[in-house]
């Protein structure tokens, strides 16, 4: 590090930025910013977007809380009272001893934990894993919790809008086309719910929060590189993945570890801000340095999957993270946007280009999946299919409402599948549980001081965004490790917020 301090680049940078700061230039840019942050407090148009509703605000002491909230924990307290009956028997127990140990450090297990989930190949992969994985978690929190009065599960941070969500989810498979096949995918929703309510629970501290993070940039670092040895050994053209009449100069998509480009790429694009917010948030050179290279990995993976919905997703991701961690810095942001379009690989550009021509093969087959979405929602506007794609594909059949060449398997679209898949409610309980977050994240943000836990949020909310807008072109959900990827950024999100919302009440 001294040697680094001592560098020719490191003394032209510091000179650089103090010439930059004393500047008219940075000047104006903070007053752009300023004005920017302050649309949010004074426009009429933004406050209503902002405002927290009515059902959000009564939520916390609402009965239905207070009733899910006590039905949750029930095994928490029957857990606990055994705990002090056998008090003396528990505490000479080396194993007991250590079992609560490990359960009140579960934010430190879940991290080495989704290092392992989310590195598995595709082909040694199994659903299961995920299940059995927060299943683990959570009985190892219960454990925990035995001897921490203050450990909960935490059904009050989760908020509503999810659990009607997820509510949604049963009444799909209750009112399916075919019962047996959304039973099925109950399991992967089922997963996915008990990966936001461990990770909202077990987590207490910013550390923890940064834990989290670090364990998600460990698959970014992985899988990323495996992705470079991928394209440097040579992959073979898979033309159900590239139109080659339209992109002849792009080589073939890298999909990592993952089964598809698409599926890797979101995989990316949740990830890789919150690889981002750590770097940001890292106190250690070491630390700063290792994000630092997971984050360049991911972003030269990110590019090669040319997944276009993701770029785009993920370029929203950046200007959202941006104008929450730093407003003033927007338009420095949009100026570096606009420069480094020059520097772009001809193949990206042109694989950019495509995404609005209709001659593309991809971008042509997504309009039949749209109209077979509203055929059905108009059959079963209510109900829907039946959760999961399988139950949906079993409906389009058996209607005939798909005339297209290639075989129906989602919607391409990640509101019309909730839609199908979940009714009505499903896509309600969505869309409100998406808005919620980001904007209580966004809401506390910009009302507390700088720390980790606050720059964490930040990724996290903007991985959110990124997400809402990626979906508008792919279906997120259609591989269950994603799904479960999605709802880890949730949770970060969400526990983000709370930790956030602790200090500042805590501040004078």
């Amino acid at each position: 590090m001294t040697l680094y301090r001592e560098s020719f680049l490191y003394r032209l940078w510091r000179m650089l930025y103090a010439a930059y700061h004393e500047s008219a230039l940075h000047r104006l840019f903070v007053q752009a910013g300023k004005w920017c942050g302050g649309q949010i407090d004074t426009s009429a148009l933004l406050r209503p977007l902002c405002r927290e509703g009515y059902v959000a605000r009564g939520w916390a002491d609402s009965l239905l809380c207070r009733l899910l909230a006590f039905w949750a924990n029930i095994p928490i307290t029957l857990l606990r009272a055994l705990y002090r009956f056998l008090q003396p028997t528990f505490e000479d127990s080396f194993f007991a001893r250590l079992a609560f140990a490990v359960g009140e450090e579960t934010a430190v297990v879940q991290s080495w934990l989704i290092m392992l989930l989310w590195c598995i190949p595709y082909e040694y992969w199994n659903n299961a894993y995920t299940l059995m994985g927060f299943v683990f978690l959570l009985l190892l929190f219960c454990a925990g919790a035995m001897r921490r009065e203050t450990y909960r599960l935490d059904v009050k941070t989760i908020g509503f809008y999810p659990l009607a969500l997820f509510g949604a989810m049963f009444l799909g498979v209750a009112f399916s086309y075919t019962r047996s096949q959304s039973a099925r995918f109950l399991v992967y929703h089922i997963a996915a719910a008990l990966c936001v309510l461990v990770t909202v629970s077990a987590v207490h501290t910013a550390r923890d929060l940064k834990r989290l993070a670090a364990g998600g940039s460990v698959c970014v670092a992985v899988s990323s590189l495996y992705a470079v040895m991928q394209r440097a050994q040579g992959l073979e053209v898979n033309k159900s993945y590239v139109d080659l009449k339209l992109n002849a100069d792009m080589p073939s998509r890298v999909m990592s570890f993952f089964d598809n480009p698409n599926a890797y790429a979101e995989v990316l694009m949740l990830l890789l801000p919150l690889t981002i917010a750590l770097v940001l948030c890292s106190k250690s050179t070491l630390g700063k340095l290792a994000a630092f290279g997971a984050m360049a990995l991911g972003m030269i993976a990110l590019g090669m999957t040319y997944g276009r919905a993701s770029w785009i997703g993920f370029a929203c991701a950046m200007a959202v993270m941006v104008f929450l961690w730093r407003p003033r810095l927007m338009p420095l942001f949009f100026l570096l946007c606009l420069a480094a379009v020059p520097f772009l690989p001809a193949s990206i550009w042109n694989r950019i280009l495509t995404i609005t021509n209709m001659e593309d093969t991809s971008t042509a087959s997504r309009i039949p999946l749209y109209e077979t979405a509203l055929k059905i929602i108009k059959r079963s506007p209510v109900a829907g299919a039946g959760l999961g794609t399988a139950a949906v594909q079993s409906f389009v059949k058996r209607y005939r409402l798909y005339w297209g060449r290639a075989p129906f398997v989602h919607a391409h679209n990640i509101y019309l599948q909730v839609w199908i898949e979940a009714g009505f409610l499903g896509l309600v309980g969505f869309v409100s549980a998406m808005l919620w977050n980001i904007k209580r994240a966004a809401h506390t943000v910009r009302h507390c001081g700088s720390s980790e836990a606050r720059t964490l949020t930040c990724g996290a909310a903007a991985a959110l965004c990124g997400a809402m807008v990626c979906g508008l072109a792919d279906y997120l959900w259609n591989y269950p490790r994603v799904m479960c990827i999605f709802w880890f950024v949730f949770a970060m999100a969400l526990t983000g917020t709370r930790l956030c919302a602790a200090g500042e009440e805590r501040e004078p």
